[in-house]
C-alpha cells in the first residue's frame, strides 16, 4: 500500500431477526451494529420512515454526519493554515432525499450550515474563502454525486 493510499473496515452485523429472518416485509426488525475495532458498537437501524428504529442511526443520517464532520475538519485544517483562531463551530446539517416510484432513491443536495467564531474581526470576510477550500478538499464531498451547499455564518469573538 502506498503512502498516499488509505484503507478503512467495519463490520455491520444485523441484529432484526425477530426469530422468522426474512419471512415477510414486516417480520424483521431493520436493527443492525456498525463495530469499528477500538470505538463504542455504533447502534444503526433503517429511518423510521421504511421501518426502522427511530432511537438508532440512520444511514442517511450518517452520511450527512460524514459530510459535515469531514467539512469541519478540512475547515479547521485550513483556517490554522491561514492562520485564523477559530473558537467555535457548529454545524446545522439538512440533507434532502428523494425517493423514486421504483423504490430507489438517492440524495439531491446536502447543506451545511456552520457557523463559526474566530477570534480576529479582520478575518471574518476570509472565512467564506476558507470553506470553499475546506469543500475542495473534504474526502467525503469529493466522493458524493450530489452539491454539497455552503451557508456559512460567521462572528468574531466578544473582546
Amino acid at each position: 500500500m502506498s503512502l498516499d493510499e488509505h484503507r478503512y473496515s467495519l463490520t455491520v452485523r444485523w441484529t432484526g431477526n425477530l426469530g422468522s429472518g426474512t419471512s415477510s416485509y414486516r417480520g424483521y426488525a431493520r436493527d443492525h451494529d456498525i463495530e469499528i475495532p477500538g470505538v463504542p458498537v455504533l447502534k444503526g437501524s433503517s429511518d423510521p420512515a421504511f421501518h426502522g428504529d427511530k432511537s438508532r442511526y440512520n444511514p442517511e443520517q450518517l452520511l450527512l454526519a460524514a459530510l459535515s464532520q469531514c467539512h469541519m475538519l478540512a475547515f479547521l485544517h485550513v483556517a490554522v493554515k491561514s492562520g485564523v483562531v477559530v473558537t467555535d463551530y457548529i454545524d446545522q446539517a439538512e440533507g434532502m432525499m428523494r425517493l423514486n416510484r421504483d423504490g430507489s432513491g438517492q440524495f439531491e443536495s446536502v447543506t451545511l450550515k456552520p457557523h463559526v467564531t474566530v477570534t480576529d474581526p479582520a478575518h471574518v470576510s476570509l472565512v467564506d474563502e476558507l470553506h470553499h477550500e475546506a469543500n475542495r478538499l473534504c474526502f467525503i464531498a469529493r466522493s458524493v454525486n450530489f452539491p454539497v451547499l455552503h451557508e456559512p455564518n460567521t462572528t468574531a469573538a466578544a473582546s
